[in-house]
């Protein structure tokens, strides 16, 4: 067996209603399916629920959940709120651009773009506290090649030394150097 594909993602959300409108209107998302029960399928706790899937793009789907008789939302207080994000990719830097200025005048605060090399980068969050990266590929098949060629030396290193092996640091010397 090998996996196809993603069928789709799903977050917690503090709001359906909400979180429809600001993926549709930030992101050009669009509101695909809506499943609410008072019951939950897979292990028939009796809990309410609204489960609202939004079309990611490329057969992409990302999902939430409004679960009001849970306790209030909150993130694992032990990891940074950089590391645990849902990354997107756009057709061009152009877009890239396009999708930070629209976010701005949205009143959404973003981060970048961050040049990764491979690719550019814009970080921001929506209204549950879920991190989000827009990303446009920019890399060369020759950058693709290099990397994948150094893949398991890094894994292995880091796995004895816990150490950033310098493999690949080329990647990120022009976002350091300012």
């Amino acid at each position: 067996m090998k996996i196809d594909r993603i069928h789709h993602v799903a977050y917690r959300c503090r709001d359906a209603k909400e979180t429809v409108e600001w993926y549709t209107k930030n992101l050009n998302m669009d509101f695909v399916l809506a499943i609410a029960e008072d019951q939950v399928p897979s292990t028939h706790e009796p809990d309410p629920y609204m489960h609202l899937f939004m079309d990611a793009g490329g057969g992409n789907i990302l999902a939430f959940f409004e679960i009001p008789q849970s306790p209030p939302m909150g993130r694992d207080p032990n990891t940074p709120a950089w590391v645990q994000h849902i990354a997107f990719k756009v057709d061009s830097e152009k877009d890239l651009h396009e999708a930070k200025a629209r976010l701005e005048a949205n009143g959404v605060d973003v981060i970048g773009p961050t040049d990764h090399t491979i690719f550019r980068s814009i970080y921001f969050f929506d209204p549950n506290g879920h991190r989000l990266e827009l990303a446009a590929d920019v890399g060369t098949p020759e950058m693709h090649a290099k990397l994948d060629e150094v893949k398991w030396a890094m894994l292995d290193e880091w796995s004895r030394t816990k150490r950033a092996p310098k493999h690949a640091a080329w990647m990120h010397e022009k976002e350091f150097a300012g």
